[in-house]
């Protein structure tokens, strides 16, 4: 017998573009939907808003002004009263949050896409907030068979020490589209083609589940996070050696025990010494530098859904 969940429909979704404005696909995307053809996003059930995020860091082709706006939705930062001095982004922050939430309430938007680039190979990738979110997981399902035979992995950013307050954590359902490689300040058009495509299969799955489409229970393969790994270091924090070829471009293969992970410029080779496979991504992402990551290390995990329905 079929387990569903009765879900109320979805009828308001946005979609975030330039949460960092020096990733240019969302950027362009979202100008495109708001001041070109508004109804290419559309769908008979649902008001959708293209929405940019931060302004000012686009205007500048840069990854923020004072600080990482997708690292602050954290309820202080949107409860608080700010000071005229308080960091551009935090202030933003909250202007975003009274727009499309308030965050965790009733009234906040039933799902936000926010749309990022990666100069790291990881192709078009979905990004899941919580295992526990049946609605998501069933449009990652849905997104993964319209883009067979290419490949969209599902990166999960659910962990207890790991996880960051993201701009689309605003929603009732958070989903990030991150699609590379690119380099930052750049366009590439089968890069913003790919993000395009994965929006059209989300917003296509929202307007059937609307309609009355039952979906049965799902199970997908997604990428769970685990740990970020630094580059090697010296006692003063410099970098002493990089990404190993070997690794270099290989988001999502298996990284295995003594497989190489650096190389010095003096020609060492620093192996992978951990005790089991794990799958790289974000490797050597030019934006990570300064956030001391490498890449991040994730497992393979299974992620089930019930059935899902329209109330």
């Amino acid at each position: 017998m079929t387990s569903w969940n009765d879900e109320a429909p979805v009828r308001r979704v946005a979609i975030f573009g330039g949460t960092h404005g020096n990733e240019l696909s969302g950027v362009f995307l979202v100008n495109y939907w708001q001041h070109e053809d508004p109804t290419e996003i559309q769908r008979p059930s649902l008001e959708v808003r293209p929405f940019l995020a931060n302004p000012r860091a686009v205007e500048k082709s840069v990854r923020y002004l004072d600080c990482d706006l997708n690292r602050t939705f954290e309820a202080d930062n949107l409860g608080k009263l700010l000071e005229d001095n308080a960091p551009y982004e935090v202030r933003r922050a909250q202007e975003i949050d009274q727009i499309f939430g308030p965050k965790g309430s009733p009234d906040a938007y039933d799902l936000i896409f926010d749309l990022h680039n990666t100069t790291a190979n990881m192709g078009g990738t979905l990004i899941l907030e919580s295992a526990r979110d049946g609605f998501a997981v069933q449009m990652c399902h849905y997104i993964q068979n319209a883009l067979a035979p290419d490949g969209c992995p599902v990166f999960l950013i659910e962990h207890p020490s790991l996880k960051y307050a993201t701009t689309r954590s605003v929603a009732k359902h958070p989903v990030g589209v991150e699609v590379g490689p690119q380099p930052q300040g750049v366009l590439r058009a089968d890069v913003l083609e790919k993000m395009r495509t994965i929006i059209k299969h989300g917003l296509d799955f929202v307007q059937l589940f609307n309609s009355g489409k039952e979906f049965p229970p799902c199970t997908i393969e997604v990428y769970r996070i685990t740990e970020k790994v630094d580059y090697p270091r010296n006692e003063n924090g410099q970098i002493t050696a990089i990404v190993h070829p070997n690794l270099q471009d290989q988001d999502w293969e298996p990284l295995n025990p003594g497989d190489p992970m650096f190389l010095t410029l003096g020609g060492k080779t620093i192996p992978y010494d951990g005790e089991g496979t794990v799958y790289p991504a974000f490797v050597n992402e030019a934006a990570y530098y300064e956030k001391q990551q490498a890449f991040v290390k994730t497992v393979k995990v299974k992620l089930s859904a019930r059935g899902l329905r329209a109330s």
